[in-house]
């Protein structure tokens, strides 16, 4: 997104792997190495009192092995954090549609400045669906919901905030007849209040 290349954002993911397997030491090879990752995201950072710099955000999944994500965070060009998860936490009943339970660094900014986030603000929202949910959108900041990427069992979707607001994004998925299957406006494990 907003002009950010596929070149830049592999790049970005080599260094946050890199940065990382550094800091695990013997666990190496945990995460994999830059090409077992397909990117499906790459977002622009804005940096807030928690976590100041503007960087960028690289979402990168792999599905060979392990089905897990990465959030990469780099500041400068420079990794300065990774997020791991897989979907091995989402437990046995989840629904068709799972928003990433650690996606918030991506639609939120700090906690430190409520009521002060800094605008417009790119935001990004990602999860899984099961091969049976057809249509994902996402709506947030009282805009209207806009249609998510569907790739090979998750979700990408991506806008604008031009203020700040106080409930996470909305996502809804439908099934091929265009039947309603999720909405995170009611299910219980979605944390609505940001």
């Amino acid at each position: 997104m907003d002009g950010i290349t596929f070149e830049q954002a592999a790049d970005g993911l080599a260094k946050c792997l890199k940065a990382e397997r550094t800091t695990l030491g013997g666990h190496r090879d945990l995460l994999g190495a830059p090409e077992d990752y397909r990117i499906v995201l790459a977002i622009p950072k804005t940096g807030d009192s928690n976590s100041p710099g503007d960087g960028l955000y690289v979402v990168g999944v792999r599905e060979r092995q392990t089905d897990s994500r990465v959030i990469c965070t780099l500041e400068d060009g420079v990794a300065s954090g990774i997020n791991v998860s897989s979907s091995d936490a989402n437990g046995p009943d989840v629904g068709k549609v799972v928003p990433d339970i650690n996606g918030g660094k991506l639609y939120r900014q700090s906690v430190l400045d409520d009521g002060n986030w800094k605008l417009p603000f790119r935001w990004g929202a990602i999860g899984t669906v099961e091969p049976s949910v057809a249509e994902v959108t996402v709506s947030y900041g009282g805009g209207p919901a806009v249609p998510a990427a569907l790739d090979h069992g998750w979700f990408v979707a991506t806008g604008t905030l031009d203020h700040q607001v106080t409930l996470a994004p909305r996502v809804r998925g439908y099934d091929e007849a265009g039947t309603l299957v999720y909405d995170s406006d009611t299910d219980p494990t979605y944390q609505r209040q940001l």
